[in-house]
């Protein structure tokens, strides 16, 4: 049976219990992190020195780093759905993945922390401003894509979804005013027709 430690409200921890959940996967998860705690201690240091959340173990494998998760998972469980056998289709779950981490997540991160972590008095309307706008063009790149296919790797759901469909769904749950995307709007109606999404990433943000 799997363990996964972290709190429900991460994103990161969402993108490895969406995939979990989508896999039909025997699971266990532990609360750590935020309110819970327990990143300090001897048993998660050993687990994950730079003591951050998710952590999965399968039996004698121990990862840390959520894509990490996400593409293990998919390799050992999914062989020919998630984990493609095509290099070229596995290659754009990959970009997604990466350009989601190192693009869309920095500045997205700027606006979650001012609206959910720091007290209005301690705000930052003008950086807000400045990281949603980012954000907002960030998005239209991905309602550019999706203009030609249902899914950010084609016709059916895979790890570029993971991704991108955790983003969309903090991106629309924040209070934040938005630009008309189509293309997103509809993908990500889509993404909500999948029981696993809806139970592993539609978490109410905190």
């Amino acid at each position: 049976m799997l363990t996964v430690w972290g709190r429900t409200s991460s994103i990161n921890v969402q993108k490895v219990m969406w995939t979990i959940l989508h896999l039909s996967l025997d699971h266990e998860r532990i609360d750590a992190g935020g309110k819970f705690g327990g990143l300090d201690s001897a048993e998660f240091h050993s687990m994950n020195p730079s003591r951050r959340i998710p952590v999965l173990v399968d039996g004698d494998v121990t990862l840390f780093e959520s894509n990490a998760i996400v593409r293990y998972l998919a390799a050992r469980y999914d062989e020919g759905g998630l984990w493609p056998t095509d290099p070229g289709e596995r290659a754009r779950g990959d970009m997604w993945m990466d350009w989601k981490s190192f693009t869309l997540i920095p500045p997205m991160t700027t606006v979650f922390w001012q609206l959910y972590r720091t007290p209005e008095a301690e705000r930052d309307p003008p950086a807000i401003a400045k990281a949603a706008e980012l954000v907002h063009q960030h998005f239209a790149v991905v309602d550019e894509w999706l203009a030609t296919r249902p899914y950010m790797g084609g016709d059916r759901l895979g790890l570029g979804d993971i991704a991108i469909g955790a983003a969309t769904y903090r991106y629309n749950a924040m209070p934040i005013e938005r630009p008309e995307y189509r293309n997103l709007e509809t993908y990500y109606s889509r993404l909500q027709e999948h029981p696993a999404y809806r139970e592993g990433v539609m978490i109410p943000l905190e």
